[in-house]
């Protein structure tokens, strides 16, 4: 959230709270994201049920337990970022609350494990499965960093952070220095 003051004629002043999440949900950007997401989650369901299996076949034993591990994490990645967007699409179509989405937010687990730069033997998988891999990491990146924008920080740290800045007394200096300490651990 961002918040600029108003002033006509330097008589009264009011503080606008400017939400970057509502302003984001609202906007095409969001409807984008989520068409790209789930059109994600279909092209791998339809990759690992359909040239997936096919590819699978031919792999080496040591690599078909490495396939199988990846096509996992992949799925339960897709799976948390599919219902990352589905609660940001029920909150801006009124279906749930600011505190529903915050409650349903908390059990999404956005934790990016298994980079392909960390997985050994990474690069002898599949070209299908590594394509869907890695782009299902930029995804997971875009998401993650959409999720801190709009909840102020690192998922429910950024909640903390908006009691800290609640507890400022609504001094716009005292804000940005709780905002600073917190980011850098002061």
């Amino acid at each position: 959230m961002s918040t600029m003051t108003l002033a006509d004629d330097s008589t009264a002043t009011s503080v606008v709270t400017v939400s970057f999440g509502q302003h984001f949900q609202a906007s095409e950007h969001f409807d984008e994201l989520f068409r790209e997401g789930m059109q994600l989650v279909e092209r791998t369901a339809a990759y690992l049920d359909g040239q997936g299996r096919r590819d699978s076949r031919g792999l080496a034993p040591g690599m078909t337990s490495l396939y199988a591990a990846e096509s996992m994490r992949l799925t339960t990645r897709l799976l948390d970022l599919a219902s990352w967007l589905l609660i940001q699409r029920s909150l801006k179509a009124g279906e749930i609350t600011e505190a529903q989405a915050r409650v349903k937010r908390q059990r999404v687990k956005l934790k990016a494990l298994g980079r392909p730069s960390h997985v050994k033997g990474f690069d002898d998988l599949p070209m299908g499965l590594r394509e869907l891999i890695v782009e299902s990491f930029a995804l997971h990146d875009r998401i993650v960093r959409l999720d801190r924008a709009m909840t102020g920080g690192a998922g429910p740290a950024g909640h903390e952070m908006s009691a800290m800045v609640a507890a400022s007394g609504g001094n716009p200096v005292g804000e940005q220095m709780t905002l600073l300490k917190a980011a850098f651990g002061g």
